[in-house]
């Protein structure tokens, strides 16, 4: 496992800020927003579709704090093209991680000067609210990047859309979820693609490595994976990247990559403050997660014993709802993660809350191994 601490030389123009939202192309956005509503406690806030003038595709957008979530169907059987093909191979699947960027046009121009492929030149949209600046490139698969400049913006998200009018009345007494911004977003690629996909970060978007770990740390007896996290110079984003390693049997990501039919995005990790209450709330309004055995605690427990690191959460509260420790000398992290968000065994959710600890789980992917491989062998994968 490497921390790395050389950043590079400062990019000498253009800053990635944040995470401005995620797009989700998936069959049925209606439901998919209500799905998500429902189970993880966002709620509707605009809408772009016919009764907006929008006549190819619907556009419900999600917000919960910092994070914004827009799912996005066609409303013709053919077109638009991209879409219906991406839907026909992929599935519900992730279709564009977008950034908020100061001085875009220096990123972009960086960008295409470094070999980014061109999805949207820079342009405006623009209605009473403002004005957004965006532009969008090509990343692994069938992913894209946009960068999105919204400082002459004052409306809700996005010139175009209209505020929404749903209130679902089986949603609105449920328990509060507590999720507040992106943590970083996963990308699995095929096997020997994480090195040239890392390399593309680093020379494109000028972004560094942050953190990598191969498959001596990263397996079980049957399978293995190696990651490598790369990051903007503020380290305000993070997009670990994955790859499968030999294994005995097919690792995960070689499951989602067959799949999700090539490279794409495998998990979000979303930020609450407290874990326990989210996780609860998230359980009572019938989100699944994975589960982990009594041994992982019993294990935790005498490692506890000799770590200068005390957890202030109760251990046997955290066991109950099945979330994972992993901690160093300075801190710990807690982390827990869904079930498959969609039948087909692709994208999939993390919850997570930092205490002094920047890293990414590590001491607990053998455990979060062994419990996707329950799912595999269930779903006869493995």
């Amino acid at each position: 496992m490497t921390s790395y601490t050389d950043k590079g030389p400062k990019p000498e123009a253009g800053k990635f800020l944040c995470f401005d939202h995620v797009t989700f192309w998936v069959s049925n956005a209606k439901q998919a927003a209500l799905y998500y509503s429902a189970r993880l406690g966002f709620k509707e806030v605009c809408y772009e579709g016919l009764e907006t003038g929008c006549r190819e595709y619907s556009a419900h957008v999600l917000q919960q704090n910092k994070i914004f979530f827009v799912f996005k169907s066609p409303l013709e059987p053919d077109r638009p093209t991209e879409m219906v093909n991406f839907l026909s191979k992929h599935g519900d699947a992730v279709k564009d991680i977008a950034f908020e960027v100061e001085d875009l046009d220096a990123i972009f121009n960086k960008a295409v000067e470094r070999g980014a492929v061109v999805v949207q030149h820079p342009h405006d949209i623009t209605d009473d609210f403002g004005t957004v600046r965006l532009a969008t490139i090509q990343t692994y698969g069938n992913t894209t990047h946009t960068f999105v400049d919204r400082s002459k913006f004052k409306g809700l998200f996005m010139p175009g859309f209209q505020k929404s009018s749903v209130e679902d009345p089986l949603i609105k007494d449920l328990p509060e979820v507590l999720l507040q911004r992106i943590d970083h977003i996963v990308g699995n690629q095929p096997d020997l693609e994480m090195e040239p996909t890392a390399a593309w970060y680093e020379r494109v978007l000028q972004f560094h490595r942050f953190w990598s770990v191969d498959d001596k740390i990263m397996h079980t007896d049957y399978s293995a994976l190696r990651s490598i996290v790369v990051s903007n110079y503020e380290e305000t984003i993070k997009m670990p990247l994955n790859e499968p390693a030999p294994g005995k049997r097919k690792s995960q990501i070689q499951e989602y990559v067959e799949y999700h039919g090539g490279a794409g995005v495998q998990h979000i990790a979303l930020v609450t403050p407290d874990i326990i209450t989210t996780i609860k709330h998230m359980r009572e309004r019938g989100q699944e997660f994975l589960s982990v055995p009594k041994k992982y605690y019993d294990n935790l427990r005498d490692r506890l014993k000799s770590s200068p690191i005390e957890v202030s959460e109760d251990i046997d509260l955290l066991q109950k709802l099945h979330i994972l420790v992993d901690f160093d000398d300075r801190g710990y992290l807690l982390q827990i993660f869904t079930k498959n968000m969609q039948d087909r065994p692709t994208l999939f959710l993390e919850v997570i809350q930092r205490h002094n600890n920047q890293g990414f789980g590590a001491g607990n992917f053998k455990s979060l191994f062994e419990s996707i491989e329950r799912d595999q062998e269930q779903r006869g994968n493995l």
